[in-house]
């Protein structure tokens, strides 16, 4: 019996490891700067949404530029595979964490990119919350 229970516990540890290494410092400490940010624009605000997020991702947007009204036009319909940029046939590396886990460790890197992509997407700067979900979304992927 306690063989039994041994082996269930190592099974069990074992499956959850990838959703224990999925958790990075630096992606946690970026998403808490996010929610402060977020609930300073809206003091209502709550949390961050991955369906909100995935929502995002695949919405057609309007405002930016012609070629790219969603983020999925550069990065794919799944963020797990790459994706390739409109204008130059660039590859762009997977968006989803699970696929590409130092994704959203750098906040310099994250701010250029959400920068440079929410005007070419949406014509205006991504709120903290736009960006919070967009990240909890990929986080969950």
């Amino acid at each position: 019996m306690l063989k039994i229970f041994l082996a269930a516990a190592i099974v069990t540890g074992t499956a959850l490891l990838p959703a224990v290494a999925s958790a990075d410092p630096a992606r946690d400490a970026i998403l808490a700067g996010y929610l402060t940010q977020a609930k300073a624009e809206d003091p209502a605000f709550t949390d961050f949404s991955a369906e909100r997020g995935q929502a995002f991702y695949l919405a057609t947007q309007t405002g930016g530029k012609p070629d790219t009204t969603a983020c999925q036009a550069c990065h794919g319909a799944d963020p797990r595979v790459a994706g390739k940029n409109v204008k130059t046939g660039k590859v762009i590396e997977p968006m989803a964490v699970s696929a590409n886990p130092k994704r959203f460790t750098v906040a310099e890197d994250i701010e250029k990119w959400f920068g440079r992509n929410c005007k070419d997407v949406l014509g205006r700067a991504c709120t903290a919350a736009e960006k919070g979900d967009y990240v909890t979304f990929l986080v969950s992927q």
